[in-house]
């Protein structure tokens, strides 16, 4: 039988996730050779509303046990269940490769991103559910000092919201702070893999925001690379430099998002759609990690937009500035938003 293209790429260097903590899909996803998957607000709701026959039954008896519990606490005992559902599905692959692999990435309460104490609070707690789990928390100033205490602490982090190069190159360095003071604690950082994901697809939808409000006339096309060109420069980077963060692709928008990236030591995190849509293609799957992005469309994506200047340089931004970058503010208003979502849709099922 004729592999599949997921199952060619996970036999090179590359690793794929299943970017969603859906049973079913992961399930898939394992027999593909995936070693991973991910999880945030916008991902439960759509698993519990797409998974009615499976996690209506869950949320009913999680409100029948616990009468006084709020929605929130409601909301969040289902967002554990899942967690820790998936995570089991994925404890052969984290055992067989000693804690290297076989992780789900649970991610801390959007509604938190200012308060680095409460993400840290709840990150001791979901990491504690399961021995596989990696906490997911944005690359914001305030972020990335919760990156580090975790780090610091023994959890394993991945970094989210995040989609230029000062943003990863600043949650690499948190990382490796956090991994030094663990050390210094005595913390076995043996099973320590963390993870810096660049939200490629994130980039660009940015950068047409952008060209839409600014009336900026360059061939749409180019903008389909932005994102590829900052992760590869990112790659080269985190490479020369030792960081021990493994970057992390996310936010699918095209296929070059998969097959630009085939044969680095990086992980792919792809939604099922996507992944179904790569196997049925005729795309080769052959390294181009180290293939350059062409140096005319960086030159048009550099001359045409600042957004991308600043996304593209390791000094575009600061820390301090990260919060109001237009991707990082368009993504947490949307895991904010999909937040309360999954609240409404257990109130509902409070209420009746």
């Amino acid at each position: 039988m004729n592999k599949s293209k997921m199952k060619l790429t996970s036999e090179t260097a590359t690793d794929f996730w299943n970017d969603s903590c859906s049973l079913k899909e992961l399930s898939e996803a394992v027999a593909q050779g995936a070693v991973g998957a991910t999880s945030n607000p916008v991902i439960v709701g759509s698993v519990v509303k797409g998974e009615q026959e499976i996690w209506m039954e869950v949320i009913d008896a999680l409100i029948l046990d616990n009468p006084n519990d709020t929605e929130e606490k409601i909301a969040w005992r289902l967002i554990e269940t899942i967690g820790i559902r998936a995570a089991k599905i994925l404890e052969p692959v984290f055992e067989e490769s000693r804690g290297l692999k076989g992780r789900l990435s649970l991610q801390v309460n959007p509604m938190n991103y200012p308060n680095k104490n409460k993400m840290v609070e709840q990150a001791k707690y979901l990491s504690a559910l399961a021995p596989n789990i990696a906490i997911k928390a944005p690359v914001t100033a305030t972020g990335i000092e919760a990156i580090e205490e975790m780090t610091s602490t023994g959890i394993v982090v991945n970094g989210t919201v995040c989609s230029t190069l000062p943003q990863a190159i600043a949650c690499a360095e948190a990382i490796e702070r956090g991994l030094k003071r663990a050390g210094e604690n005595g913390v076995d950082t043996s099973q320590m893999r963390p993870y810096v994901t660049i939200m490629v697809g994130r980039l660009d939808d940015n950068l047409r925001r952008v060209m839409s409000q600014e009336k900026i006339s360059v061939d749409p096309g180019c903008l389909e690379w932005a994102g590829i060109a900052v992760f590869k420069k990112a790659y080269k980077i985190f490479r020369e430099r030792g960081y021990r963060g493994t970057l992390l692709s996310a936010a699918y928008r095209n296929h070059m998002q998969w097959s630009q990236f085939i044969g680095g030591e990086v992980v792919l995190t792809i939604p099922y759609p996507w992944w179904n849509q790569f196997n049925n293609s005729d795309i080769e799957i052959r390294p181009r990690m180290e293939d350059p992005v062409d140096p005319e469309i960086v030159d048009a994506l550099y001359r045409h937009f600042d957004a991308f200047k600043m996304a593209y340089d390791e000094s575009g931004m600061q820390p301090e500035q990260f919060i109001r970058d237009g991707a990082t503010i368009h993504t947490l208003k949307q895991f904010i938003a999909g937040y309360h979502d999954l609240l409404a849709f257990v109130r509902d099922r409070m209420l009746g």
